[in-house]
């Protein structure tokens, strides 16, 4: 594997490099005296919490399973982080398996509440700080509430790196933990 020092070419990292620390081509610059934002606010977050992370890079995948294979994980260990708007206004995220999808009536069941919807991307952007397929609880703008599937549990999982190309994978047991999550059954199958 290349030295990390050594300048790459865009794009050229390999599948499944560690790109974690300080020499790593996707630190991104900060204005001084500014938060951290995308991955490094990941990572910033992931450190205060005590979570051993690994960040990726990936290549643009056009399914699930190609995605899976890219990594050389199982569909359901990539975890989609979903932003999910409530009825008096304010958000949550839920932790959503590859393979599977909200059930509606089973999330509002355990959030207790009888409406929740899926904001648009620039709405889900100014309730994370992050685009849509970057998207993750770990270093949010707002530490919004997670409810997570119970099918995470036990796993090694990957979820969105802060930033478009990169993942992020962390264990199963372990992010639900730091997280307080709620867990439970709030999916179905696609």
């Amino acid at each position: 594997m290349p030295d990390a020092t050594e300048p790459q070419p865009s794009g050229s990292t390999p599948i499944g490099t560690d790109v974690r620390g300080p020499s790593s081509d996707v630190t991104e610059p900060q204005p001084s005296g500014s938060a951290p934002t995308g991955t490094d606010a990941m990572k910033a977050h992931a450190a205060a919490l005590g979570l051993d992370v690994e960040v990726v890079s990936r290549p643009p995948a056009r399914s699930l399973a190609k995605a899976a294979d890219l990594l050389g994980i199982e569909p359901g260990d990539i975890v989609k982080s979903l932003v999910v708007r409530r009825s008096d206004g304010e958000y949550l995220f839920a932790l959503v398996p590859g393979g599977r999808k909200i059930d509606w009536a089973k999330l509002r069941g355990v959030v207790g509440t009888n409406r929740l919807s899926l904001p648009d991307a620039g709405q889900a952007k100014d309730a994370t700080g992050y685009e849509r397929g970057t998207i993750t609880p770990l270093g949010s703008t707002t530490a919004w509430p997670v409810f997570a599937d119970e099918r995470i549990r036990g796993r090694r999982v990957g979820l969105g790196g802060g930033a478009h190309g990169l993942s992020t994978f962390v264990d199963g047991d372990a992010l639900l933990s730091a997280l307080d999550a709620t867990v439970a059954d709030i999916t179905a199958e696609e």
